[in-house]
């Protein structure tokens, strides 16, 4: 008797701790089960790219020193491509967290057309920390924004990206790396830094793939402003436009006959 009742205690001592177990599993994913996302259709669409409503935009290290290390992009390019972001955070009221390495040093000071297109920006001054993320104020920022969803782009992409990338995917947010906003000093660098933000579960991303992702489609009040910034992300499709619109005004003052 004593026997079957010490089977019985530990069978239900079993179940009690499965069931404990388990109420602790459903509980953690709950926890971790992200929001409903606001950009998905009933069709579907959209569940598989960035809720623009939940982003913010991380601009690293955008400095006129480190521009001249850049060897992988066209500076012309990388300048042109984080003015685009920058432009599209205002038309798309998306918020702008920008940060500078030692301006006051050999890296230079912030490249000006970032604050003159994103006013609505915050700079966080950091204390030499190369990383971001090791930053409280700037960590502070991101997560006052109430957004779980990181666009980064910066220079050099394997430092000043990789660093807070890695360890804001760590701390839970979706983290994306613009790879043609940001530069390194070598293609070497670039692919080892594409290849390690994929095994780190960052997702590299173009400046057009972004505006694409936040635009979703023309029946938009902002769709006009949009077009105007195709032409920054891709300066062919601007010329398309500019031949679209001359064949439109050739139309309506052609003869009729």
């Amino acid at each position: 008797m004593t026997r079957l009742a010490n089977r019985l205690a530990r069978a239900a001592t079993a179940l009690l701790t499965i069931g404990m177990l388990s109420l602790g599993a459903a509980t953690a994913s709950a926890q971790t089960t992200p929001a409903v996302k606001r950009n998905v259709l009933p069709s579907g669409g959209g569940a598989a790219l960035f809720d623009t409503s939940d982003v913010a935009i991380l601009l690293l290290d955008h400095q006129a020193g480190l521009f001249q290390t850049v060897k992988d992009i066209s500076i012309t390019d990388l300048r042109a491509n984080t003015i685009m972001l920058a432009k599209l955070a205002t038309l798309l009221k998306i918020p702008v967290i920008t940060t500078a390495s030692e301006p006051g040093g050999p890296n230079g000071p912030l490249m000006p057309e970032i604050h003159q297109f994103a006013p609505h920006a915050v700079y966080v001054a950091r204390k030499g920390e190369v990383n971001a993320w090791d930053n409280e104020d700037f960590v502070k920022a991101v997560r006052a924004t109430g957004k779980r969803t990181l666009l980064m782009a910066g220079v050099w992409t394997s430092v000043c990206v990789m660093f807070p990338a890695l360890d804001a995917k760590v701390a839970g947010f979706s983290v994306y790396a613009v790879m043609d906003a940001s530069g390194d000093p070598s293609e070497m660098a670039s692919r080892i830094t594409l290849a390690r933000f994929v095994q780190g579960g960052v997702i590299p991303i173009s400046t057009n793939a972004v505006l694409s992702e936040a635009h979703r489609t023309w029946n938009r009040p902002e769709a006009a402003e949009l077009a105007k910034l195709y032409a920054i992300a891709a300066p062919n499709y601007g010329a398309v436009i500019e031949s679209y619109e001359k064949a439109k005004e050739v139309g309506k003052t052609a003869p009729t006959r």
